[in-house]
């Protein structure tokens, strides 16, 4: 395992050099989420490029498919697949590195990016696990405006009645969403209050302190007493760039030569 804030910034770099080379857009998520899935994939999950189809192998749900680079990049790093396989391919033709999540790819257990479906799958999973008496984890990230989608609702009652304490609900509460901020397009708030409504237990973390998520992680996935839990990172779109922070505008535009160069700069290589 590397250290996990290299890790982290190295997710946003190829992130980076994915969105610039392939002038694709979604950073600004993809950017939120990188330290999440930093923790994640750097000990925290019991999933390798060898163990793919084990049976008792953590899963990984990745609702927000249109941040799909982050997720790519996280499994480029930890070897699931070849980093030049991954610089190449990116959205070309025929290839399975799509534009958004791809269950082709090794290590990506559902094709995404139809807001509101993966969490359903999730507790699919997580109820096959206890049923089988199979001792696994379910992780499923979801983004902050996807809660809009009614699905995740109905998903988010069935895991408390089926008591799905296997499962881990991971918001990637960036604030803001496609048209404009969560706020404004369709308020959540008080959401962990929702949550705790729905008999989850819910952890609120700053999405960007690296021992907090990693704390909150191992809480999650070791205590079982019978309730789904719900981790809501408090994150910021773009994190990590100064001129993407809280700006709606990148989760549509890609880097020009002049906003790769600034950003390299800034995410420390000279």
């Amino acid at each position: 395992m590397m250290d996990t804030a290299h890790f982290a910034n190295n997710i946003r770099l190829r992130v980076l050099e994915l969105c610039y080379r392939k002038r694709t857009s979604h950073i600004g998520g993809a950017f939120s989420v990188a330290d999440v899935l930093a923790v994640l994939y750097n000990g925290v999950l019991d999933i390798a490029p060898d163990t793919t189809t084990s049976v008792t192998r953590d899963r990984l749900f990745y609702s927000k498919g249109h941040a799909c680079s982050a997720l790519y990049a996280a499994l480029e790093l930890r070897g699931f697949f070849p980093e030049l396989d991954l610089l190449t391919e990116f959205t070309e033709n025929g290839s399975y590195f799509t534009s958004h999540v791809n269950h082709k790819l090794a290590g990506v257990e559902l094709s995404t990016g139809s807001l509101g479906h993966a969490l359903g799958v999730a507790c699919g999973s997580a109820i096959a696990g206890k049923r089988r008496s199979v001792d696994y984890s379910v992780f499923t990230i979801v983004s902050d405006g996807e809660l809009d989608e009614g699905s995740n609702w109905e998903a988010i009652l069935f895991a408390s009645h089926h008591g799905l304490d296997n499962l881990v609900l991971v918001v990637d509460y960036n604030k803001i969403q496609s048209f404009g901020t969560v706020a404004e397009v369709m308020a959540l708030e008080p959401l962990a209050d929702k949550f705790r409504a729905f008999n989850w237990e819910v952890t609120e973390v700053d999405g960007h302190s690296l021992p907090l998520l990693e704390q909150s992680f191992r809480t999650a996935k070791a205590t079982r007493m019978g309730k789904p839990h719900c981790v809501i990172a408090h994150t910021v779109k773009g994190k990590g760039v100064s001129f993407m922070e809280h700006q709606l505008a990148w989760h549509y535009q890609s880097p020009r030569d002049n906003d790769y160069e600034a950003a390299r700069i800034e995410l420390g290589v000279v």
